[in-house]
């Protein structure tokens, strides 16, 4: 569905936001000229230099091309053929990348309920006993999203936790990091205190929520694992030819804190929305607001309504849950325009 004079404005992925300025001129400005492909230019290797200089000497980052590819990647290279992966049941690898992780990496998916989409090590724990036994999937690694898929952020102590329980275990521990600049900015952190610092092994570093054009990396923080990459990408068909004008977007991106920028005024525009909605009767909050969406619970007929003039997406219409999101090039006014919709549509 295309958004145009009748759909002023999308609240239903930061996915539909445009490309941000000073990442477009980063993309012109690796269009010059001819460069080696696969990523043997010097676009690429200014990112993988950023990359140890944001996440620390031991990070070895790969650019690719889409988050699900970036998770796929990452999580192949910590687990076996009969190996498991612990995840919350709202977890992204579990419900919306079309099962390609049992399709593709052929590994069991064990997931957890959880009430906020966070993880606890007492959640790891009940699902190790079967460890040693045969005729079970062998738990091998713990994914965690992070912003979660119900917009809950983790802080580093929370992951620090995780990571310690898993490692006891002798398992390792990803993050999908597609918002991880919205976690770091709610939480009024850097990106290496929730990964570098909290014991992370591997994470993906999200870019397209963030601003850019289909570009994604792969963070390996634990050496041992790094040289499996290179093959994994190119077998997951993550190694992208023209690398530079990926690597350059990531570069920019990790440049004076853009990435930050970004997320940081996404998450106040999320922030906007939902102060707008405690006046609203029969609208209310179904999780805390710790990134840049909103989940509100409200009358079917009033979400419809809404939907005539704006796009965003149930998350429970049983329940009337819907989701709405902010990018960062959400405008207050964009914001207020909708709650003013919201309140008409409320009282009609």
């Amino acid at each position: 569905m295309l958004i145009d004079s009748m759909y002023p404005k999308s609240f239903a992925s930061d996915n539909h936001a445009g490309v941000h300025p000073t990442i477009l001129e980063a993309i012109a400005a690796a269009n010059q000229g001819d460069a080696p492909a696969y990523g043997d230019d010097s676009w690429t290797s200014t990112f993988e230099a950023k990359a140890k200089e944001t996440f620390g000497p031991q990070a070895q980052g790969f650019a690719v091309i889409n988050g699900a590819g970036a998770n796929m990647v990452g999580l192949a290279l910590m687990l076996g053929r009969y190996d498991a992966i612990l995840c919350a049941d709202s977890a992204h690898i579990a419900t919306h990348e079309a099962g390609a992780s049992e399709r593709l990496l052929g590994v069991k998916l064990m997931t957890i309920p959880t009430e906020d989409g966070k993880l606890r090590p007492a959640d790891i724990e009940s699902r190790l006993g079967g460890i040693g036994n045969p005729h079970e999937s062998q738990p091998a690694v713990v994914s965690i999203s992070q912003v979660t898929e119900l917009g809950t952020c983790y802080s580093p102590a929370e992951i620090a936790a995780l990571a310690e329980t898993a490692h006891a275990k002798g398992l390792r521990l990803h993050v999908d990091g597609a918002r991880l600049a919205n976690a770091a900015a709610y939480l009024d952190c850097d990106l290496k205190a929730i990964t570098t610092d909290a014991g992370v092994d591997v994470f993906s570093f999200g870019g397209t929520k963030n601003g850019a054009l289909a570009a994604e990396a792969v963070v390996v923080l634990d050496p041992s694992l790094a040289d499996g990459v290179p093959f994994l990408r190119r077998q997951s068909l993550q190694l992208a030819s023209k690398m530079r004008f990926i690597s350059a977007q990531l570069s920019t991106l990790l440049t004076d804190e853009l990435w930050r920028q970004n997320a940081a005024h996404a998450n106040l525009m999320a922030a906007r929305l939902a102060d707008g909605l405690t006046d609203i009767p029969g609208v209310s909050l179904a999780y805390p607001v710790e990134g840049n969406a909103v989940f509100a619970t409200l009358p079917i007929a009033v979400a419809e309504t809404l939907r005539q003039r704006y796009l965003f997406h149930y998350w429970d219409e049983t329940a009337g849950t819907v989701r709405w999101m902010t990018a960062f090039d959400t405008t207050p006014e964009q914001v207020d325009d909708f709650l003013d919709d919201l309140r008409k549509a409320t009282s009609a």
